[in-house]
C-alpha cells in the first residue's frame, strides 16, 4: 500500500545522478575507487575519525568488529536487547554467547548499571548501541570497559553528525559502525561504514575487507604481490554507491538543518497534547545531542499504540512500531538466561515512530499531529 505521508521518502539532492555518471565515466566501478577515497576524506576530516572505511552495510562493518576482536565461540558479548539484529548477529556468526542488558526506564538506550551486573570473566566486548541517534552514557560505559579492559563497540547506525559531550559517536569505542540505509539521515540506499579508532585494527581490517588479501597494501605500494593472508569477505562498497553517498555527504548540513526544523515543529505540536494520556516524548540527555534520527512517541499500552497506528493509517499516514526486544525473539528464547528485561519489554510494546523526512512539508508536519490528536481524544 502507498501512502500520502509515508514514513520515509530518500532525498536525491541531484548531485548523486551526476557523480554517479563521473564513476562510470572514470572507468572504475568497483570498490575504492575516486568516490571511496572522497568520502572517506570527508568523514575523517569533519569527525577526526583515526580510519574509516566504507563497508556494503553497517550489518558488514558490524561482522568486520567481530572478527578484528577475535571473537570466539563460547566468548560472551553483552548488549542491549532493545535494539536490531544485526547488532548481536555478527557476534553470533563468530559464536558468542549474546548476554543481554536492559535499557532505561526513561530512555531506549543500554543502562551502564545493567551493563555492570553482567560481566564476568568470559566477557570479551560490550556493544552499545545510540538509539534515535541520542548518545549513551559513555563515561560510565568506558570506565567500566578500562576497569576490565574490555573493548566496546558503538553502533552508531543512527548516530551520524550526532555528539556526546562534544565529542562524534562513533569517536569513543575502539570501533563504531555506521548505517546508510534509505531510512538514514544520510543514505546510499545501502551502506556503512566501519570506524577503527584503535590504531592496532587497522592493517587488518583492511585486509578483512578485502576478502582476506592484502591488496590495499599491495596497490599503496607497500607489497610486491598480494595474496590470502587472513580470514575475510567482500565487505567494500562499489564506487557507484560511494558517488551518491559522497553527494549526501556534501549536503550533510543542509539536511540535518531541515530534519531538525522538523523534529522541533513535532516536539512544539505534541508537548501540549499528547501528555494528557500518558504518552512521553523523545527525552535528549544534557550530555547527548539530538541528530533528528527520528521522532518516536512513547505510549502506555500496546493498545493505545495499536490505535494510535491504525488510525493514522486510516488517514493516510504510516506510523511504524520498533525493535522486537532480541532476548524474545523466536531464535534467541531458548538461548536467554531467563532474566526478565522489563524496560525492553515495554518499549516494544509502545514506541511508534512517526514520519521523518527531508522533504516532509510544514502541512503534512501539522496534519500528522491534528491526527494524533484526534486519536488521543477519540480514546479518552
Amino acid at each position: 500500500m502507498s501512502y500520502p505521508i509515508p514514513f520515509n521518502k530518500p532525498y536525491l539532492h541531484g548531485r548523486e545522478l551526476v557523480y554517479i555518471a563521473s564513476s562510470v565515466a572514470s572507468g572504475k566501478i568497483s570498490g575504492d575507487g575516486v568516490f571511496t577515497q572522497r568520502c572517506h576524506d570527508l568523514i575523517q576530516n569533519r569527525y577526526g575519525f583515526n580510519k574509516v572505511l566504507l563497508t556494503t552495510s553497517c550489518t558488514d562493518a558490524l561482522e568486520m568488529a567481530a572478527i578484528l576482536l577475535n571473537i570466539q565461540p563460547g566468548d560472551e558479548v553483552i548488549a542491549p536487547s532493545y535494539t536490531f539484529v544485526s547488532t548481536v548477529n555478527a557476534f553470533v556468526l563468530r559464536g558468542a554467547r549474546i548476554v543481554f542488558a536492559d535499557s532505561y526506564p526513561y530512555h531506549p538506550n543500554v543502562d551502564p548499571k545493567q551493563i555492570a551486573k553482567l560481566i564476568t570473566p568470559r566477557t570479551r566486548a560490550i556493544v552499545v548501541v545510540h538509539y534515535a541517534g541520542v548518545a549513551c552514557d559513555m563515561d560510565a560505559i568506558m570506565s567500566l570497559a578500562e576497569q576490565y579492559n574490555i573493548p566496546v563497540v558503538e553502533d552508531a547506525a543512527q548516530a551520524i553528525d550526532a555528539f556526546y559531550k562534544s565529542r562524534p559517536l562513533g569517536s569513543i569505542g575502539c570501533l563504531s559502525t555506521f548505517s546508510f540505509h534509505e531510512t538514514k539521515n544520510i543514505i546510499s540506499g545501502e551502506g556503512g561504514l566501519l570506524v577503527i579508532n584503535d590504531p592496532q585494527y587497522i592493517q587488518r581490517a583492511e585486509i578483512i575487507r578485502e576478502k582476506g588479501t592484502n591488496r590495499s597494501s599491495f596497490f599503496r605500494g607497500e607489497a610486491d604481490k598480494y595474496g590470502w593472508v587472513d580470514i575475510g569477505s567482500s565487505f567494500l562498497p562499489s564506487d557507484i554507491i560511494a558517488a551518491y553517498l559522497y553527494a549526501q555527504l556534501e549536503q550533510l548540513d543542509a539536511i540535518q538543518n531541515r530534519r531538525l526544523e522538523i523534529w522541533h515543529r513535532y516536539l512544539q505540536a505534541l508537548t501540549p497534547v499528547v501528555g494528557a494520556y500518558g504518552i512521553k516524548l523523545p527525552s535528549i540527555p544534557d550530555y547527548a545531542t539530538n541528530n533528528a534520527h527520528m521522532f518516536y512517541l512513547d505510549c502506555t499500552s500496546l493498545q493505545q499504540r495499536s490505535q494510535l497506528i491504525k488510525h493514522l493509517d486510516l488517514a493516510g499516514i504510516k506510523a511504524v512500531f520498533h525493535y522486537q526486544s532480541l532476548h524474545c525473539s523466536p531464535y534467541f528464547q531458548g538461548l536467554h538466561d531467563g532474566r526478565s528485561l522489563p524496560n525492553a519489554e515495554r518499549f516494544t510494546d509502545s514506541i511508534v515512530r512517526l514520519p521523518m523526512y527531508f522533504d516532509l512539508s510544514n502541512d503534512e508536519l501539522d496534519f500528522i499531529c491534528e491526527q494524533i490528536a484526534i486519536c488521543l481524544g477519540q480514546q479518552a
